[in-house]
């Protein structure tokens, strides 16, 4: 569940300087919020970004083209392409 009601059972522990610590509150109290909440959410929307940046594929402009080019219009598979179509049907199916 992601809604505000969803009952947090787990728990992560971090140990910081007394500098991080004053410089998180004194953020947690911008956002009105807790220093608990405000370590949550930051570390949440971390984790999420470093999840999409290495989810994204990022290709130079040529090597674009050709995959473009690759979906608009792939290749006859080779005998080895279809041998292997065939043992992962085997397998799998």
């Amino acid at each position: 569940m992601t809604t505000a009601s969803a009952t947090r059972k787990e728990r992560l522990d971090a140990r910081v300087t007394r500098e991080e610590k004053k410089i998180i509150e004194e953020a947690a109290g911008l956002r009105g919020t807790s220093a608990s909440d405000f370590l949550r959410m930051a570390a949440k929307e971390a984790a999420l970004n470093t999840i999409r940046e290495h989810e994204t594929l990022t290709l130079t402009e040529n090597s674009r083209r050709v995959f473009v080019e690759a979906l608009l219009n792939p290749p006859v598979p080779n005998e080895k392409a279809i041998a292997a179509a065939k043992r992962y049907k085997r397998e799998i199916a």
